[in-house]
């Protein structure tokens, strides 16, 4: 579906033109609503963070926050947050292949630990797949001084147009939901590479592809070329996949410059019960903005118990400092799956107060990430209320409100609370930039800045409920 969505873009512009410069080497002041810092550690000088935190619990109580880097030299920080206002960090291992690929999402599913490893130019040799660790024993963990003294085995993806695996969604401790590119994959043109891979992980020393998807147009071969060729200069490629126990037979997708996605992937239950060795994933749906606003689709996610989902764009980073605060700012958006074969967009969130201001800092301001509803005991399932990391727009909250005396209309999407931290040193764009973020079970939010940043710990304050 090719949605034109009208009126919304007089008034973004209206907000973003009005534009703020300051000057290019000022860290702009902190700011908050409604949000406080119980903690905060560059770790040790490693704070670049990855898109990705989960929290393990151990039988005797304590807690362990699993921290992915993204840059080339680090890979793994492990946090004892048993004491969340006085975490210490208890190990770190570094990249597999130090300078060259990112370790850049984690998924963990019991005492299993998959970390997705990639670079951004398929030429750069070393490790690119995926990592499959084995975290049951925590003092093995704390001793552990590279990826290999913990792994089950390592999942090769790398290729000659492959970049390796970029995210990943592990939950049921069965299947590997993956971005990657293969050793077989052969993209139309650059920034195509990245597809949907699952892979069996129950053999944990022997994971297999058993499925794969792709926007068609995006490798050659495709049956509908040349018709179908992605437009150039907008990359299509997978990113963020989300696959819920709750239905088990759907794949919700971000595919970036190609829009959102709803796939039906009903055939892995014949893998899961042996009937089939491989399937076919199929599409129900597929929704755009474009081309009334380009799209960078990073996230689609269904919302418990409700018809609606998030569908949030990434931010990008535009340097032309005219066309800054018109291509860069991106939404995060409502969208209805009542009809799951026809969303339709029903309302997008507010832009801050200030977004002139935040939109013409350096670096990028828009949504990244959202607070994943993951299914486990250390995670918080939010139905009402959402949080998302906005690069150098922070961290923000929103919740959905009904309109009062008024049924059968789409809820209105309000902000709660935000916060933005100071710049932190080293930061090559003089602000925060925020990344990953997490809301634990007890309410406390864990959120990561993707430059030198580190880990922020924060409190919401305000009355509303985080549910």
């Amino acid at each position: 579906m090719n949605m034109r969505i009208k009126g919304i873009g007089l008034a973004c512009a209206g907000v973003l033109l009005a534009g703020w410069q300051a000057g290019a080497q000022q860290s702009p002041p902190p700011e908050a609503r409604n949000l406080v810092v119980v903690h905060h550690s560059d770790l040790q000088g490693r704070g670049d963070g990855g898109e990705s935190m989960q929290i393990q619990q151990l039988p005797d109580g304590r807690r362990f926050l699993y921290f992915v880097h993204q840059a080339s030299e680090n890979c793994l920080s492990v946090l004892d947050v048993t004491r969340p206002e006085q975490p210490e960090l208890v190990a770190y291992l570094p990249s597999p292949s130090p300078g060259a690929t990112q370790c850049n999402g984690l998924g963990l599913s019991g005492n299993v630990l998959a970390i997705s490893n990639w670079t951004s130019r398929a030429e750069t040799q070393g490790h690119k797949g995926m990592w499959l660790l084995d975290v049951s024993d925590i003092e093995r963990v704390k001793s552990a001084k590279s990826l290999q003294d913990l792994a089950f085995s390592f999942y090769d993806t790398s290729g000659p147009y492959s970049r390796g695996s970029h995210w990943l969604w592990f939950v049921d401790g069965e299947f590997v939901h993956m971005t990657t590119g293969t050793a077989d994959s052969d993209p139309t043109a650059r920034g195509h590479d990245q597809f949907y891979v699952i892979v069996d992980v129950r053999d944990r020393e022997h994971p297999r592809e058993v499925a794969r998807w792709w926007v068609p147009g995006t490798m050659k071969g495709d049956a509908c070329l040349p018709e179908c060729l992605p437009h150039d200069g907008h990359p299509s490629r997978a990113h963020n996949i989300q696959v819920y126990p709750d239905r088990p037979d759907r794949a919700y997708v971000g595919y970036f410059g190609a829009g959102w996605m709803i796939l039906d992937i009903s055939g892995l239950a014949d893998v899961r019960a042996g009937r089939a060795t491989t399937f076919t994933p199929t599409l129900v749906s597929h929704v755009t903005t474009g081309p009334a606003f380009p799209v960078n689709s990073h996230t689609l996610q269904p919302i418990p118990g409700t018809n609606l989902a998030w569908a949030a764009d990434e931010a990008v980073n535009v340097r032309n400092e005219a066309e800054k605060c018109i291509a860069s700012p991106k939404m995060l958006w409502l969208m209805d799956i009542t009809a799951e074969t026809n969303p339709l967009m029903v309302g997008y969130a507010p832009l801050a107060e200030n977004a002139a201001e935040l939109c013409q800092r350096q670096g990028r301001y828009g949504p990244y990430n959202l607070h994943m509803n993951i299914p486990t005991p250390t995670s918080r399932t939010l139905k009402n209320t959402m949080v998302v990391s906005y690069f150098g727009g922070g961290i923000r909250i929103f919740r959905l409100v009904d309109v009062p005396g008024v049924g059968n209309v789409p809820p209105q999407i309000v902000e709660i609370g935000h916060l933005i931290p100071e710049a932190p040193p080293r930061n090559p764009t003089h602000t925060s930039e925020m990344g990953a973020v997490l809301v634990a079970d007890d309410g406390l939010i864990y959120a990561n800045d993707r430059r030198t940043g580190g880990l922020y710990i924060l409190r919401y304050t305000g009355t509303e409920p985080l549910d």
